[in-house]
């Protein structure tokens, strides 16, 4: 969900220039900006090409759409020619980062690297297992106060995962927690969080002084936190925050490549602003629940704009994700009236 965050002036954005869609642009030794057209109100994802001296290494594959597979033509023949791949990374499972690993892997003869969590909630979204597909969704929506209109919305759009990505690897690499993966003259080192998605892997190299931050820290941003059908009770927007309070453990000035924006330095401010951003919103629900409410009812008090279909699943999923919190806090007491639909009130 895009939530515009206030300015945060120990924020730095020190590279001015972006790279045009099928370009590069190197930010560091070896390490190189791509930037791919998305068809949301968030239009682009950053990928990322690792280089050393016999191949390279590709970090997230962009969505399954026929103009990125162009671009990608573009990439391998301008700047894999020589060095050739060696291995796709992937930080997570969402379509814009896991979209065209199958179809790269499969074209290229390469392994993708991903943690187990990602790959395996990709095959469940992928095959539309028990909730994991889209009835499992709506009817989740509909618990927490989804009107049938919009309901009737997001099950008219069916499920949209299989259509983004293009395939999912029938063998893979798993990643860990403090993983070291090799490239060249460096060490990347993986960490994982929580929150966003399952098991996100993000990668560290302390030589460069770069992260490459997946979705886990975006500079203008707030990352997407949904509390998913299968995970009812789920508290990821605590895991979120602990996840992103981690990475503060990295020196300031690191270098940080996101998927979504400009690279930055300043990751302390920027947690810390995130940390404000939800206390804020936390507190701004929590008084909002004077009188019992659902998660539908309280999707205004934290986004004060119309939303189409595909940010109303995000809404709601975040809406849930706030509300919980507040539970596992004790600071709301969940109800359940006779029709089902769940309700928040202030303990």
């Amino acid at each position: 969900m895009l939530n515009q965050l206030k300015p945060f002036d120990p924020i730095s954005y020190p590279i001015e220039q972006q790279p045009a869609p099928g370009e590069t642009l190197e930010l560091a030794p070896g390490v190189r900006w791509l930037r791919m057209p998305l068809p949301f109100e968030l239009n682009h994802i950053n990928l990322w090409l690792l280089e050393e001296a016999d191949g390279c290494t590709l970090v997230d594959t962009g969505l399954n759409l026929d103009d990125i597979k162009r671009y990608w033509e573009a990439v391998l023949e301008t700047h894999c020619r020589e060095k050739p791949v060696k291995r796709i990374i992937v930080t997570h499972c969402h379509p814009d980062h896991l979209g065209l690993a199958r179809w790269l892997g499969d074209k290229l003869g390469v392994d993708t690297w991903i943690t187990q969590g990602e790959i395996l909630n990709a095959y469940a979204w992928f095959h539309q297992l028990p909730n994991y597909d889209v009835d499992g969704m709506v009817g989740f929506f509909r618990r927490h106060g989804l009107d049938p209109a919009r309901a009737d919305m997001l099950h008219g759009r069916g499920p949209t995962y299989r259509a983004r990505v293009d395939g999912l690897p029938t063998e893979y690499r798993r990643l860990l927690e403090a993983d070291f993966v090799h490239i060249g003259d460096h060490d990347w080192r993986i960490i994982v969080g929580y929150g966003h998605s399952p098991e996100h892997a993000a990668l560290y190299c302390a030589e460069l002084k770069v992260l490459i931050s997946g979705d886990m820290l975006l500079p203008r941003i707030s990352t997407n936190v949904s509390v998913m059908s299968a995970t009812p009770d789920g508290n990821p927007l605590k895991l979120f925050l602990d996840s992103v309070e981690r990475l503060t453990e990295l020196p300031d000035d690191t270098l940080v490549l996101p998927s979504h924006g400009r690279p930055f330095r300043g990751i302390h401010a920027r947690a810390a602003q995130l940390a404000e951003h939800h206390r804020e919103r936390l507190e701004a629900l929590h008084a909002a629940c004077d009188a019992p409410k659902t998660a539908c009812e309280l999707i205004p008090t934290l986004f004060q704009r119309e939303l189409d279909a595909h940010q109303t699943m995000f809404a709601m999923g975040e809406s849930i994700a706030h509300l919980n919190c507040l539970e596992h806090a004790g600071r709301l007491r969940r109800t359940q009236d006779a029709d089902g639909v769940f309700r928040f009130v202030a303990a």
